[in-house]
């Protein structure tokens, strides 16, 4: 037979080995695969177009997982014969949080069915005790053979199916090792056809590389119907369940859960967690929106003389890149002197802004840890920031400032070009340029 190298980074295909993958550019990643001779096709058959018109409408048939935050990710709930891809660092709590899953669809709309190519049952049936999980409606096996998985959910026709993960699954007409690209494509494909013919929701459970993006040939991510990460560290208590690609809802909107040990819980009030109590140097509180939710965020910066020819600039959770800008609009607007001063940002809580109103409240920020003057307690901000200095308008500024002040605070620092929300308590200052903000937040002359 045939042998072709395949990538196994992103799939490109090779009739001989190479070094260097053309298409990615990672080096060592081809692999060999054995190609299986294709039969001749048949015929096409005759099929006639229909107008879009006179298709009918059909509500999507969706089951509440009755979990408010995983089900306002996935846009109101599991859908019926939809293809679910969870991705996650290794210990974030995936399996968890799909073993809770499977136990609260079990009561409320009918048996599960939980695949584990990775651990025993007496493995998952630890970790069911630790979560308080009776497990009676959960139907268990532990197999890697795509063909037998399949047999084995047709005749138990459950309402929830998890392959926990699809690494570990291979189908017996490929020669090729478990996790490979072949095998990850075929069997993702035939689990999608599967799902769809039977109405059976599947979620898979995936590995991720060490630069963050689920193991696999990238067309796993395009066949699925939802591409879920699980975000946190693992020596935190909270994880983040975002939405990267969701064909029946927003891909805006994110989950935070709280890991304990009786499993995952859901938090009601995600800004209790990113801001804290004490103004401080170097800190301020943002208000940022993921999806049709408001959030407080506690930015922090701190400064330091550079001992490098070439000052740090060292971001967790915010973009670099944006970081570099703002800096060169602090400098060059505002007149404060970062070139020599090694800076750091992070994001409280472990979440990631790629908003841009978060601009002034990080310039405001840097301004404060440099000048070594804290923000006044109580204060949010909230604006985007031009290279001319000027702060722009944002948008959903009443739901911004609805949560702020629900948080109990008393200030707020927006846009001026902003229109004001009705009945808002909160002292509002309007400021037009960078320069303004810094003088009015830290009280200094620049």
């Amino acid at each position: 037979m045939k042998t072709r190298f395949v990538c196994q980074n992103c799939g490109t295909s090779s009739p001989k080995w190479l070094g260097k993958c053309p298409t990615c550019g990672e080096f060592n990643t081809m692999v060999e695969e054995l190609v299986e001779r294709k039969k001749s096709r048949a015929r096409p058959k005759s099929v006639t177009a229909v107008s879009l018109a006179k298709i009918p409408l059909m509500k999507e048939g969706r089951k509440s997982v009755g979990i408010d935050e995983l089900d306002r990710v996935l846009g109101g709930g599991l859908v019926k014969g939809s293809l679910i891809l969870l991705g996650g660092d290794p210990g974030i709590g995936k399996s968890t949080l799909m073993l809770q899953i499977s136990d609260r669809i079990a009561r409320s709309h009918g048996n599960t069915f939980y695949v584990s190519g990775e651990e025993s049952a007496y493995q998952v049936r630890i970790r069911a005790e630790r979560l308080g999980t009776d497990g009676i409606d959960i139907n268990f096996l532990a197999e890697t053979e795509l063909e037998t998985i399949l047999s084995c959910a047709a005749d138990l026709k459950p309402a929830l199916m998890v392959i926990d993960s699809i690494q570990t699954i291979y189908k017996a007409q490929l020669s090729s090792a478990p996790g490979s690209v072949a095998q990850v494509r075929e069997c993702g494909s035939d689990l999608m056809k599967f799902a769809k013919a039977h109405g059976i929701t599947t979620v898979l459970i995936g590995h991720i590389t060490k630069f963050g993006v689920i193991a696999g040939p990238k067309t796993l991510e395009h066949i699925v119907d939802t591409v879920l990460y699980f975000e946190g560290e693992k020596n935190q208590q909270y994880r983040i369940l975002r939405a990267i690609k969701n064909r029946f809802g927003s891909t805006n909107e994110i989950g935070v859960f709280e890991m304990t040990e009786h499993g995952l819980k859901e938090v009601v009030n995600p800004s209790s967690l990113f801001i804290s109590a004490t103004a401080s140097a170097g800190s301020a509180v943002i208000s940022i929106i993921e999806g049709s939710r408001p959030l407080l965020v506690e930015v922090q910066a701190l400064t330091s003389p550079t001992f490098f020819n070439y000052p740090q600039r060292v971001t967790t959770g915010i973009d670099s890149k944006r970081l570099s800008m703002l800096l060169a609009v602090l400098e060059r607007r505002v007149g404060i002197n970062v070139h020599g001063l090694d800076c750091f940002v992070n994001a409280v809580g472990g979440i990631k802004v790629f908003e841009p109103s978060s601009d002034l409240g990080i310039i405001l920020a840097i301004a404060s840890a440099i000048k070594n003057r804290p923000i006044e307690e109580h204060t949010v901000i909230v604006g985007e920031v031009g290279l001319a200095g000027e702060v722009r308008q944002v948008y959903g500024i009443e739901s911004r400032l609805k949560e702020a002040e629900k948080m109990g605070f008393k200030r707020a620092f927006i846009p001026s070009k902003n229109a004001l929300p009705n009945h808002c308590k909160l002292d509002i200052i309007g400021v037009e340029e960078v320069t303004e903000a810094v003088r009015i937040a830290l009280s200094i002359r620049t």
